[in-house]
């Protein structure tokens, strides 16, 4: 078995010590750690997903799962940040929204922006609709992200973006959407100028967003 579909495995399994040290193996083999994600991490992550929305795993197995991919992002993060001193390409708003707690994939979503030379204001999970526009009008971000886990949570996107509009700051930046419930439909019903299924994604539509603004 390759390491990669080694840490997928354990990953899913939860086992997080197991995870941890085939990731820094990964480091001392000079895997690219972009590879460790995509090939590894974010595959045993959505099935995580896919395993909590069937019922088939609950709180428990999702938070060792958890646990196992924070230890290896804070692995893998000063990989792939590197350099501090390169040039800041945008400014990047994110949080969890109102009554959810999840953050798993906002923080690898985060992750991969700083790597790819956004500036990030994470304003970590259940952000209240008034803490995002309060946040905003502060950092003035080209890109504001909204996550969300849960089915009975993502009905606060459209609030967020109607708070906006309220505000007169609708204009101002573009809106990104994502989470495991999350559908490009849904993203069109609630006003989202963007959605992307996964961090890779999100990275490329929000570098796309950026060229949009400057032409």
């Amino acid at each position: 078995m390759n390491i990669l579909k080694e840490i997928e495995e354990k990953l899913i399994e939860g086992d997080f010590n197991t995870v941890n040290s085939l990731v820094k193996e990964t480091v001392e083999q000079r895997i690219n750690p972009n590879e460790v994600i995509q090939g590894a991490l974010s595959p045993g992550m959505e099935e995580v997903g896919r395993r909590f929305r069937n019922n088939e795993y609950f709180i428990p197995e999702v938070l060792m799962c958890a646990k196992a991919m924070n230890m290896a992002l804070d692995t893998l993060k000063p990989l792939l940040v590197g350099d501090t001193a390169r040039k800041v390409i945008g400014k990047f708003l994110i949080g969890t929204v109102e009554g959810d707690v999840h953050d798993i994939g906002k923080n690898l979503v985060s992750m991969m922006l700083e790597a790819s030379g956004f500036e990030l204001i994470d304003l970590g999970v259940g952000v209240s609709t008034e803490k995002f526009v309060a946040k905003a009008k502060l950092h003035q971000p080209d890109i504001v992200g909204l996550s969300a886990l849960l089915s009975t949570t993502i009905v606060e996107f459209e609030d967020v973006i109607q708070a906006f509009q309220e505000a007169g700051l609708r204009d101002k930046f573009k809106i990104m959407v994502g989470g495991a419930p999350v559908t490009q439909e849904y993203a069109d019903s609630v006003g989202a100028d963007g959605y992307a299924s996964n961090a890779s994604e999100a990275v490329e539509k929000a570098k796309d967003f950026l060229t949009e603004r400057r032409t």
